[in-house]
């Protein structure tokens, strides 16, 4: 029976057809620092595409590439104002849960051009096709406001430099060689972003490479998040004191006598 079933293991990986391309990707900066006078960074995402033997070599024009770099998720809460008698107020909210906190897609041509909406939707490929889950009952379809909320979702995000599409952010360099450029800003969150390449071709989805990118603190903001977070008494017992020091020691330098 063993023999039989190794058999047929042998049998099926050999009539499995074989990958035709493969892509092999890199960062320029695997770890970006965060200290005080962070004021963003420029990033590349480089990568090869490689072919077996019996492949028909191909120009660049056969290639197209997506790179999306996306944040670790996090909950996030978006509120509707109205004025109510000359006072505004928040009347209405929706929470997103499990949202990416940063959020880039690059490609080197619009995605509409390189594969199917439906491909784009099951990929989740672009700001527009992002799952966005919420904290209510996923089989209820949307209302209206519910769709409103979500496009000011993703409005803020952009606006805050967080969410961004460059459909000319991808480069070939050769006619296997590509580059993906991309700024993070200042407000980037700390974690680990995952940079994830798709080469496709002709509409079809031929290979996959994910990459990791962590933003850490460094110095001083490095020992105070880790005060806060690892000692949470002694923390705000010294940012009390701190704060009663300060403000004595301003009324004694501007004290009038």
């Amino acid at each position: 029976m063993r023999r039989l079933a190794a058999s047929l293991a042998i049998a099926a990986a050999l009539m499995a057809p074989a990958a035709a391309e493969t892509v092999t990707t890199a960062v320029s900066s695997p770890t970006i620092s965060v200290s005080s006078n962070f004021t963003g960074t420029d990033i590349v995402v480089f990568g090869d595409v490689e072919r077996d033997a019996a492949t028909v070599s191909r120009g660049a024009e056969g290639y197209d590439v997506v790179v999306i770099v996306s944040g670790p998720g996090e909950a996030v809460v978006t509120r509707r104002k109205e004025r109510i008698l000359g006072i505004w107020i928040n009347r209405d909210a929706r929470t997103y849960v499990g949202v990416p906190s940063y959020y880039a897609v690059l490609a080197n041509r619009p995605l509409e051009e390189i594969t199917s909406p439906e491909l784009l939707k099951k990929l989740h490929l672009g700001i527009d096709h992002l799952v966005i889950p919420t904290g209510g009952d996923p089989t209820v379809a949307p209302s209206r406001a519910d769709n409103d909320f979500l496009d000011a979702f993703r409005r803020l995000k952009q606006k805050s430099g967080l969410y961004l599409s460059d459909m000319t952010g991808v480069e070939f360099l050769s006619s296997t060689l590509f580059k993906a450029s991309l700024y993070l800003p200042a407000n980037v969150p700390v974690g680990e972003l995952r940079a994830d390449v798709f080469l496709f071709r002709d509409g079809a989805l031929l290979a996959r490479k994910t990459q990791t990118i962590d933003i850490v603190k460094v110095g001083f903001e490095q020992f105070t998040y880790e005060a806060a977070y690892n000692y949470a008494l002694l923390y705000g017992i010294a940012a009390v004191l701190l704060a009663y020091l300060t403000g004595w020691l301003a009324g004694v330098l501007f004290r009038k006598d």
